[in-house]
Order: structure tokens, then C-alpha cells, then sequence
């Protein structure tokens, strides 16, 4: 049974499709969640050929985001030890790297998120981590989890 599980979040609603199953399959478990989002590494803010935001500056800024943003989430998994953490760069390398660093026994994401030729040519962030990690991978399909 999953004791440490990670669930990467892109600020979508179809991401946060699986938080119910989460809360339902950590409280069996005991386990905990840890919440990551992965932002686009900041650049200076430019304005006019102006700097108006250095990039620390912005890091700063996408943090405190995303930082209220997780929170929001983790008030749904009410009971649940929650642990939230934001990464700079790319999704896949970075949930890659927080798998290791958490010890994370289970991936749970959603799939989906993009269609058409972007999917074709460029992949899926669920398929290149499911290709490239060892941890069993939960990847549901947005709006396939349906209350009855």
C-alpha cells in the first residue's frame, strides 16, 4: 500500500480531477500527499525594453502563487497529512526529481492534457514519467472519475 504518494498539479481543473481519489486512497493507506507544481523557470519581466521585474523577483512572485494555490487544495484533503512543494524548470525532469526526494511510492496525475498533433509529436507529461520512473504511476483520464 502507498504510503508517500506525490501528486503533481498544473493549476487545471482536469488536474485536480484525481485529488478526490487521493483523499479516498491516502486516507486507506495513512499515507501522506505531497502537492507539487512545476512552473516555467522566471525570466526577467520585460515592459516596454524596461526591466520591471527581475527574474528572482518573478520566482518570488510564481512562488507565493502557487504556494496559495496548493493550499487551496490541501484544505480538500481535510485529515490528510499534506506536504507542498514548488519546482522551477521542466514538469517531467522536476517530478522526476521530487519522486526521489520524497520517496514518493505511488505518482498519481491525470492525462489529457493536451490534444491533436502536440500530443502526437511532443508526448504527454504523464507518458515520459510513466516511461521514465520505476514508482507505479496512477494516471486517470479527466472526467473519467464520475460521482454515482
Amino acid at each position: 500500500m502507498a504510503k508517500r504518494i506525490l501528486v503533481p498539479l498544473d493549476q487545471t481543473p482536469a488536474a485536480e480531477s484525481v485529488v478526490p481519489l487521493v483523499a479516498d486512497t491516502a486516507r486507506g493507506a495513512r499515507a501522506t500527499v505531497r502537492l507539487l507544481h512545476v512552473a516555467p523557470t522566471p525570466d526577467n519581466v520585460v515592459s516596454d525594453g524596461q526591466i520591471v521585474a527581475y527574474a528572482d523577483q518573478e520566482a518570488a512572485r510564481l512562488q507565493a502563487e502557487a504556494m496559495d494555490y496548493l493550499q487551496t487544495i490541501e484544505l480538500r484533503l481535510e485529515g490528510i497529512p499534506v506536504e507542498c512543494v514548488i519546482r522551477f524548470g521542466d514538469p517531467v525532469e522536476e517530478i522526476l526529481d521530487e519522486v526521489a526526494a520524497f520517496g514518493a511510492d505511488l505518482i498519481t496525475m491525470t492525462a489529457g492534457h493536451r490534444h491533436g498533433l502536440g500530443r502526437l509529436f511532443l508526448g504527454s507529461t504523464a507518458q515520459h514519467v510513466c516511461r521514465r520512473t520505476e514508482v507505479p504511476v496512477m494516471v486517470i483520464q479527466p472526467g473519467a472519475l464520475v460521482a454515482v
